[in-house]
């Protein structure tokens, strides 16, 4: 054996570095060739995310396709606003083009092609114009424009309609013409497939939106692909249409200028918040959402003159809140996370303006209505004493996380989280897998991104929380390590992880996992699967392979078909757990295009009783329904 055969890796690697070296750096030119200057449409090409967050494929509702939908129609809702247009018309064609027509004053035909195509162009500089306006100033329309592969744009005015079309954000057509049609503007357009990759326009994720713009704007009629949606009572409709439990006392619906709240209290944990800015829906809250919590549990308390904790006053508290700024402040350009400290510039503060409103209209509330102070006040204490009875061993779980926190056994943690100031534009990635036993744990923490991605092992099967307290939380060692480890204690608004992925065998203990651990959220954080945070991961059921090629299948149907296309004899292997996938394989199935199932909760869904069917007691109706549904599976080899 040589000498050389001999030297360790790292020599090795250390001996390649030397050789391969070059023996002196050399500067790289740096010259007038270097500074370029692009054009508007080129810059919103190049730097996507500056204009609408992240690119994504149309799977998840935050995704740059429904953002690009948004900023078209944020266009068509500022002219409701100011009084022009009552109906718009939005068509989804194959879930992949768009088109928007709007009844408003159209826009000005001078200055058509600048208006959606030249940055900083536009009429909300004028805050006279658009005092409130949910547009961005100049550029919404415009990176809608340079990010579809077709756009066409028409304005209809007294008679004429001027129309153009472009590609990618070039001009290809213009003209004017003569028109009978009412004035308003059209724009049609379809999203650049070399930029979002297999995408496809979600029609749940659509209508959700809709619904939020008619809440804030009633009156205002939409019609989506034929389907009218309208609201008559606000903020109310949308509890209502969203609330999971019964509200304990009708919803308290209390309107000022420029702002507007409703809520009640259920028998749910947790709070549950929607909060808008201008008809934008801010997901993850902001200076007027935290206003509001503030505010709504200090005037409560005033009202009682009690020793109240906050918490027990805001525990089962379902809330929104919708207030008009004059020239907002975001914290990203996808407006979700309000910024603004003051109402407008130089103006009263968003706290004092939000606390002072709650302060007198809902303490006059309470004292007009006794009836509904009286069962806020029973949903309170009813909360304080189940506090107080847990409050021993909610300390000593805390201090267990605490110390787990420091060396965390069951969790593998990243680098960079969702509620991280500095998270370099990362925190959306950031995700926990919850996996079953050491071996899957052991082949997803060798594969996964140390950056964004966390594991958390569990021991088995976790216990069965249905119809337990939230006592079980800090009494379980394992629930109460996770409920650290995801920093929910307080609320979802502290959430380290963007998404909390449930990762199982896909056999039947796996699905019993699957549904023990889904009880645990909707049980004590229902807010968790409600927006939307909540996965299951897909990993593959076979492995089919011959010399030249792998395919890995999800589904039988893709079974069938891969020993179609492998044929004539290709090696079959059923991965009966995730712990008999190798590290280098799972590497696959967790990357950018992991298959994920979203955990989903509408106000259609009867969790209370399908709790009760699956996780409840044993009852004889569960067993003669097993016996009806039994299936034996042959096991394929």
């Amino acid at each position: 054996m040589s000498e050389d055969k001999n030297l360790g890796n790292s020599e090795l690697n250390a001996a390649d570095e030397l050789t391969n070296a070059p023996q002196e750096q050399q500067p790289v030119e740096y010259t007038d060739d270097n500074i370029r200057h692009l054009s508007d449409m080129e810059h919103v090409r190049t730097r996507p995310g500056m204009y609408i967050g992240k690119l994504g494929d149309g799977s998840h509702p935050e995704d740059g396709i429904y953002v690009l939908l948004k900023e078209v129609i944020d266009n068509s809702i500022d002219e409701f606003k100011m009084q022009s247009g009552k109906k718009i018309e939005i068509r989804v064609e194959e879930n992949l083009r768009v088109s928007v027509r709007d009844y408003g004053r159209g826009i000005p035909q001078g200055k058509l092609i600048e208006a959606v195509s030249v940055l900083n162009t536009g009429g909300k500089y004028d805050s006279k114009a658009f005092k409130k306006s949910v547009g961005l100033n100049g550029v919404g329309v415009k990176a809608v424009n340079a990010l579809s592969s077709n756009f066409e744009v028409r304005s209809y005015r007294d008679g004429k309609v001027r129309c153009a079309t472009f590609t990618k954000g070039e001009l290809v057509t213009d003209h004017t013409e003569d028109t009978e049609e009412e004035n308003g503007t059209y724009i049609f357009f379809e999203p650049d497939e070399t930029l979002f990759l297999n995408y496809s326009f979600r029609p749940e994720f659509i209508e959700t939106m809709l619904r939020n713009y008619t809440y804030l704007n009633t009156g205002l009629a939409i019609i989506y692909n034929g389907q009218r949606i309208l609201s008559r009572n606000g903020l109310v409709d949308l509890l209502n249409d969203n609330m999971t439990a019964t509200g304990l006392y009708p919803i308290v619906h209390l309107k000022g200028e420029d702002i507007e709240i409703a809520f009640t209290h259920t028998g749910q944990y947790g709070e549950e918040y929607y909060s808008f800015v201008n008809g934008q829906h801010t997901t993850q809250g902001g200076t007027h959402q935290s206003a509001f919590k503030e505010h709504i549990a200090r005037t409560i308390k005033e009202f009682y003159n009690k020793n109240q904790d906050y918490t027990d006053i805001r525990n089962g508290l379902v809330a929104a809140i919708a207030v008009n700024v004059e020239e907002p402040m975001f914290e990203s350009q996808t407006k979700i996370k309000l910024g603004s400290t003051n109402m407008s510039p130089g103006g009263t503060t968003v706290n004092k303006f939000v606390g002072d409103f709650i302060k007198q209209e809902v303490d006059n509330f309470l004292h007009k209505h006794a009836d509904v102070a009286e069962i806020m006040l029973q949903k309170i204490q009813d909360s304080e004493k189940e506090r107080k009875a847990i409050a021993g061993v909610t300390k000593l779980a805390r201090e267990r996380a605490k110390k787990a926190n420091l060396h965390n056994r069951k969790l593998r943690d990243c680098r960079v989280h969702l509620n991280d100031v500095k998270g370099k534009g990362l925190e959306e990635e950031s995700c926990i897998f919850i996996t079953e036993g050491d071996s899957a744990s052991g082949s997803i923490t060798k594969s996964r991104d140390v950056n964004t991605q966390a594991v958390f092992s569990l021991r088995g099967k976790p216990l069965n929380s249905f119809g337990l307290t939230k006592k079980v939380v800090y009494e379980n060692e394992e629930f109460n390590l996770l409920q650290a480890a995801l920093n929910i204690e307080d609320g979802i608004e502290g959430l380290r992880y963007n998404k909390v992925i449930v990762a199982t065998d896909a056999d039947v203990d796996g699905m019993h996992i699957r549904l023990l651990l889904i009880t645990f959220f909707l049980q004590f954080f229902p807010d968790l699967i409600k927006k939307g945070h909540v996965y299951i991961l897909q990993t593959p059921l076979f492995r089919v392979r011959n010399k030249k090629k792998t395919l890995y299948c999800y589904t039988e149907e893709e079974r069938v078909n891969a020993i179609k296309e492998l044929s004539p004899n290709p090696e079959i292997t059923r991965f009966k757990g995730l712990g008999e996938i190798s590290p280098d394989e799972f590497r696959h199935f967790i990357g950018k295009d992991m298959r994920l199932e979203q955990v989903s909760l509408r106000k259609t869904d009867t969790v209370k009783e399908l709790l009760e069917f699956y996780m409840g007691k044993n009852t004889m109706e569960r067993q003669n329904f097993i016996i009806d549904n039994l299936v034996i599976e042959e096991d394929i080899a």
